[in-house]
């Protein structure tokens, strides 16, 4: 049985499918191999960030970009937050964002 990826909102999916050609095609091809085996693809594909929080690590010629993501019962996967990565941190801002959306999602 696959997983189900569902998106936090039109906006949210949106703009990760306006992500630059390479980190577009980089999403696709980890999305769907999430939705045949799972959430957890291990670094340097995933990496998870604390309290049922996770980040696919996107890398592409045009750059690096984040999608932040958390697991629901009953095999969904939800995509909270993308943004494109400019500084070797993740702004504290964009952490915010993703587990404000994911204590909305979850309650």
């Amino acid at each position: 049985m696959e997983y189900e990826i569902s998106y936090y909102s039109a906006a949210v999916q949106e703009q990760i499918f306006e992500l630059p050609d390479t980190l577009a095609a980089r999403y696709i091809v980890l999305t769907r191999r999430m939705q045949a085996i799972g959430p957890n693809l291990s670094e340097p594909h995933t990496k998870a960030m604390g309290s049922g929080l996770f980040e696919l690590r996107l890398k592409g010629a045009e750059g690096i970009a984040r999608v932040f993501y958390c697991t629901m019962i009953g095999r969904r996967i939800v995509m909270l937050h993308s943004f494109v990565k400019k500084s070797d941190r993740t702004p504290s801002r964009e952490l915010d964002v993703a587990l404000h959306r994911m204590k909305e999602v979850k309650a």
